[in-house]
């Protein structure tokens, strides 16, 4: 029997994402802390791209792949490994982009974090503790919520 679709959001730069969007949304890394997270990725789980610094929502994708592990250095963190070389964010899965809007048509992440089921564990006021780390594991819920949140700011944009 398959796992269950799993939901995640990737807490990234506007840097890393464009990395990601310059390889057409086919392939995201994710921090070498965060094996575990990337072992349970499938095929057909889903994946939202919050921005830090800018606190919005930029995408969706689709997991095409397992986890698989390389050494390029693609995405970049101000955080760098013990030896002092920078982190290359060496899990990765394959991916297909599901919506990607325009830095205009992104989604202030603040108004959504109070709706969202994986927010509520932290007080109002301290909300972006909800997206420290670099990879969360959240309900079905709150994809939905993002996703339709991107499809509609997506849609108003092309009707500009």
């Amino acid at each position: 029997m398959a796992a269950p679709r799993q939901y995640w959001i990737l807490v990234s730069s506007p840097d890393n994402l464009r990395a990601t969007a310059e390889r057409g949304f086919t392939v995201q890394g994710i921090k070498s802390r965060h094996r575990k997270k990337a072992e349970q990725m499938r095929p057909g789980d889903k994946l939202m791209f919050y921005l830090t610094g800018k606190k919005m929502f930029a995408a969706t994708a689709t997991v095409t792949s397992e986890f698989f592990e390389g050494d390029d250095l693609i995405w970049t963190s101000k955080n760098t490994k013990r030896d002092g070389s920078p982190e290359n964010y060496p899990y990765r899965v394959q991916i297909e982009p599901e919506l990607v809007a325009a830095e205009d048509a992104w989604i202030d992440a603040e108004p959504v974090a109070r709706q969202m089921i994986h927010a509520r564990k932290w007080p109002e006021k301290n909300w972006t503790l909800a997206f420290q780390g670099n990879v969360h594991n959240v309900p079905e819920e709150d994809y939905e919520l993002i996703r339709g949140l991107l499809q509609a700011s997506i849609g108003e944009e092309a009707a500009d």
